[in-house]
């Protein structure tokens, strides 16, 4: 389960006794506001998404303003005000978000049928565990658009993301106070974490090699012992690239720095996709991934590339064969089959190390199923 979001909704309230709440918000993550009538005033907190009725929203909003077929008889599909402005908005070029009650069966088809236009869907109901959110996602799983769920707290925005396994894309709920946006944030990153499964492989051969451009990914992120990225010079095999979290007698800690290795080399990134290390520039993302597979996504600051010595470290697991660059450093170090940080100046034939291994090919980052040969 990846790339879940959460949205909020400006509470009913004067801009004074609200602005805290939309800046923990901010400060949580949450960057997309959906408000009618202080959209100045939030742009001035933060570099927030606006989500509104007004022509010049970054969302163009229809089906909240008492005008929507919420508000109105809604006889039949025919009869929606609310598609008919969907259509017009989307053919300004508008980036659109319906808003819709499901207060009854026509309105679960008015969703599905305006789904298919707009790009986002913002579903309200008073019971998520009674209201069919399953026939909705159902008939709007191969459809480009994103569905949220009107939510009041975290154990409401759990049903919503977990319902029929793939879930709704993102929740939205008015801020009540700071630990209910915490509380739903904290949810959104948690079920927004990829894990990966780390194999234990066998080294096969260490050979020191000349120098090549070698890439330092300095993150935002203060990286713990036991946290590093998956590196590999093929996107089927990645090793565990322990951060630089150590202490050495040679030079200091750098918990946000992973020597990740030469310029070709892969990088996982969020989303199960791949990036060469050369493309990465400040303010992409990448996956910092712990010794359990669990992840978390952090932020480029900055890359520097530096002519370095390197070291080639092969690997077996099945009978597959993986290799891979790294600078040959004292400090870069893999993780063992104890789930402990090795120095690649250590390693030797025979020993096991952390490794991640996927069976499809890959595309432009994007794993397919293909048989691509890598060597």
């Amino acid at each position: 389960m990846s790339n879940k979001f959460a949205w909020i909704m400006s509470p009913d309230k004067d801009w004074d006794d609200k602005k805290e709440l939309i800046t923990t918000g901010l400060e949580s993550g949450i960057d997309y506001v959906l408000d009618l009538k202080d959209e100045e005033n939030i742009r001035k907190v933060g570099n927030f998404n606006i989500i509104s009725n007004k022509e010049d929203a970054d969302i163009y909003l229809i089906g909240i303003n008492g005008e929507g077929d919420t508000s109105y008889p809604l006889k039949d599909l025919n009869s929606s005000k609310d598609i008919n402005e969907a259509k017009k908005a989307k053919s300004e070029g508008k980036v659109v978000c319906a808003y819709i009650e499901i207060i009854d069966k026509l309105h679960e088809q008015l969703a599905v049928a305006i789904g298919k236009i707009v790009d986002y869907i913002i579903l309200v109901g008073k019971d998520w565990t009674v209201i069919p959110l399953e026939n909705i996602i159902a008939d709007l799983q191969k459809e480009d658009v994103k569905i949220i769920a009107a939510v009041k707290d975290a154990e409401e925005a759990q049903v919503a993301i977990e319902t029929l396994e793939v879930g709704t894309d993102g929740v939205i709920f008015e801020a009540k106070d700071f630990s209910q946006i915490k509380d739903i944030s904290n949810l959104i990153e948690s079920l927004s974490s990829e894990k990966y499964s780390l194999e234990d492989v066998t080294i096969t051969n260490i050979k020191s090699l000349g120098s090549g451009d070698r890439v330092c990914i300095d993150t935002t992120t203060m990286m713990k012992p036991g946290e590093g990225m998956l590196i590999g010079s093929y996107s089927k095999s990645m090793f565990f690239v322990h951060s630089e979290s150590l202490e050495s007698e040679y030079v200091a800690s750098r918990p946000f720095r992973v020597n990740a290795g030469p310029v070709q080399a892969y990088v996982m990134v969020p989303g199960g996709k791949t990036r060469y290390l050369s493309e990465l520039e400040t303010g992409d993302e990448v996956l910092i991934v712990d010794n359990e597979g669990n992840t978390k996504t952090s932020i480029v600051g900055r890359c520097k590339i530096e002519k370095r010595p390197l070291i080639l470290v092969e690997a077996e697991f099945e009978g597959m064969k993986i290799k891979s660059l790294l600078q040959n450093a004292e400090t870069i170090r893999l993780i063992n089959k104890n789930k402990e940080p090795v120095s690649v100046t250590d390693l030797k034939a025979g020993d096991k190390v952390k490794a991640y291994i996927d069976t499809n090919a890959r595309h432009f980052g994007i794993a397919i199923e293909e048989n691509i040969v890598e060597k």
